[in-house]
């Protein structure tokens, strides 16, 4: 079911299209002017925002501007809607990036049909991930492109789930789909919280995730992540697997084997020590990262690894100590 983001301070107005858009299979949040459609656009809730133009505080086109300029909530397919009809309001809400124009008063089929086309055209442009409606590989791959050809200063978070296998084998595909999602909402408080309008969550694929953010930020999120995550693993588990603190799922040989909590492993590369060029190569370091924070963590705990070398170092300091369990759970290579 598709969330849409309902933004006009006319509660008439947001009265007629909930009533319309739920009738038709759509979940409708609601925002009565523009500081609160930021607000929920940004915590990552809809999946479309109907905008109106003239609303209090924030007017609908800085809004969409807004909106526009954060790599969170750039690919969000925004519908302006406006009781101005001349050619040249129109001409404006396109030109400041919305994908559709409707003037009042406007006919519920027409509002439908923009609705389905913004968000056909938003699946095909950003190939969505149809678990978690987080950006695939496409997208993600043409972020990491442009930001490299600008020059910025990025790191490239590589997010694994471990141990994912066998919870799935243990609880079925239905818990390890609820597990990925929540997985994902996670990543996109913690960026919300601890990153800025440049943070970028994407899914690979499965249980993989990449966070792409400001060079600066890379510690700081991947603790975050790594601390919120290893709170909330426990509550995918039931009690009683819970308690022990482990799940015992039978090998390929019908042998029991004892797997503990779900963890994280990130690796994270970054542009402020290296000079990296092409997104195959920040790939390849994070990748190298993250094969790196699996042996460092383990055991139910998630752990990091950011690279640190430079141009001239290439081995991993295998030597380099985590801190203890209460500590953060980060390492430097």
């Amino acid at each position: 079911m598709a969330r849409v983001l309902v933004a006009d301070d006319d509660e008439d107005i947001r009265a007629y299209l909930e009533v319309t858009l739920s009738l038709n299979g759509y979940e409708v949040i609601e925002a009565c002017d523009g500081v609160e459609a930021l607000e929920h656009a940004r915590r990552g809730e809809p999946d479309i925002v109907l905008l109106d133009v003239m609303m209090p505080r924030v007017d609908g086109l800085e809004v969409l501007r807004r909106l526009r300029e954060d790599a969170r909530t750039a690919h969000l397919p925004i519908v302006l809607l406006t009781a101005r009809g001349q050619a040249s309001d129109t001409v404006e809400g396109l030109d400041a990036g919305a994908d559709g124009y409707l003037t009042k008063p406007f006919d519920a089929d027409v509002l439908l049909a923009h609705v389905r086309a913004a968000l056909r055209r938003a699946d095909q442009q950003s190939a969505r991930n149809p678990l978690t409606g987080l950006p695939g590989n496409e997208r993600i791959l043409s972020e990491l492109t442009e930001r490299l050809e600008r020059g910025d200063q990025l790191a490239l978070l590589y997010v694994d789930l471990d141990q994912f296998k066998p919870f799935n084998d243990h609880y079925g595909f239905l818990r390890g789909d609820e597990a990925i999602r929540a997985t994902a909402s996670l990543l996109q408080a913690v960026a919300s919280e601890h990153g800025d309008e440049h943070t970028f969550i994407g899914h690979v694929g499965g249980d993989d995730f990449v966070v792409v953010a400001p060079a600066e930020l890379a510690d700081d999120i991947a603790l975050a992540i790594c601390r919120r995550f290893d709170a909330l693993a426990p509550t995918f588990y039931d009690p009683v697997d819970r308690l022990a603190g482990a799940i015992e799922v039978a090998d390929r040989r019908g042998v029991p084997q004892r797997y503990p909590l779900l963890s994280l492993s990130i690796g994270a590369a970054s542009t402020e020590t290296r000079e990296l060029v092409h997104p195959g190569e920040l790939v390849e370091v994070a990748t190298e990262m993250k094969r790196y924070a699996k042996t460092r963590g383990g055991g139910g705990r998630s752990t990091y690894a950011v690279d640190r070398r430079r141009d001239d170092e290439r081995a991993v300091d295998l030597e380099i100590e985590l801190p203890l369990p209460g500590d953060a759970n980060g390492a430097g290579g």
